[in-house]
């Protein structure tokens, strides 16, 4: 009898490659989909025929169609995925975040799969003032990125009550790390930050720098996903946070950096940006109740590890 087959969407990306990594790692068989609009070939390089691979787009259902044949657990990170992206482009956002993810629940649904895997955000918390962030508090998103991402999340919770397809959101909390990309206008802080300090560079702080952020190393979600398609099926229709628990300031990271490095870093500090929100803190015991989650990976281990990758790849240490 052969093993189920597991899909990962997006699976060419920064958390989708790391994913296929540890399930290949386990001897899973693994199937990639993929329009390498963001995703790269070469984070699969290492991977090569010990994969299937198929390329399309999630805003073509004939091309999910495909992707979904014979699956057992999908794994969906495929998305557009950034705050700052989505307010100069709303409609990309919500093209691929709820329409993108509404076609791939139908054919997740039609191919008869047994588990669908979610990858939400923090960023439906929103304006919150309540911390640590639990996953009963009100979705106040105040981005494009945000809303769009919540309308997938709630597809989910209604295909798990109306079509019968297991369903759980998997809520991320500014995940880095490996394969994370630094080279875009658009790039989150901690691979932006590491480019910077390898090219003898200031930092670029929007804001104080006392913005804060439930940090969490990409091995954390990693494990999180697996947990959440492997899980009873009591799950289902659930949205889980899968975080660290703790609550690190952007001047936390440039500290953390200086004390990895023994060199010191300068600031730039510019303007608040569009759609940004002062803080993320999750609460993770529902995931350690349900899914037996915890934390793989802490936060200054996971830095190192991150700039241990990036200084290899784009500089000298």
């Amino acid at each position: 009898m052969k093993k189920p087959l597991w899909l990962v969407t997006g699976g060419a990306g920064f958390i989708g490659s790391n994913i296929v990594e540890e399930l290949l790692r386990r001897g899973e068989r693994v199937r990639v989909f993929d329009n390498f609009s963001t995703g790269k070939k070469e984070n699969l390089e290492p991977f090569k025929g010990r994969l299937e691979l198929v390329t399309g787009d999630l805003r073509a259902p004939k091309d999910l169609a495909k992707a979904m044949k014979g699956v057992t657990y999908v794994l969906h990170q495929a998305a557009f995925r950034s705050v700052p992206k989505s307010v100069d482009n709303p409609l990309a956002a919500h093209d691929n975040n709820a329409t993108g993810t509404l076609n791939a629940l139908m054919a997740a649904r039609d191919a008869g799969v047994k588990r669908f895997v979610y990858a939400g955000t923090s960023s439906a918390y929103g304006e919150c003032k309540v911390f640590p962030q639990t996953e009963g508090l009100p979705t106040l998103p105040v981005s494009p990125y945000a809303v769009s991402k919540l309308a997938g999340e709630n597809y989910c919770r209604v295909f798990s009550r109306t079509y019968g397809l297991e369903c759980v959101t998997v809520r991320y909390f500014n995940v880095f790390g490996p394969r994370q990309n630094p080279e875009s206008m658009y790039s989150a802080v901690i691979p932006r930050f590491m480019e910077l300090f390898l090219q003898g560079k200031p930092l670029e702080i929007h804001w104080d720098g006392r913005q804060s952020r439930d940090f969490t190393y990409v091995a954390n979600v990693v494990d999180g996903n697996i947990r959440a398609a492997l899980a009873p099926a009591r799950v289902s229709g659930l949205t889980i946070n899968v975080a660290t628990g703790t609550n690190i300031s952007l001047l936390d990271i440039a500290r953390e950096l200086e004390k990895i490095t023994g060199r010191k870093a300068g600031k730039v500090f510019s303007p608040k940006r569009k759609g940004d929100i002062r803080k993320t803190y999750s609460d993770i015991s529902l995931a350690r109740r349900e899914l037996g989650y915890k934390p793989l990976v802490k936060f200054p281990e996971g830095l190192r590890l991150t700039w241990d990758y990036f200084s290899a790849k784009w500089g000298k240490k």
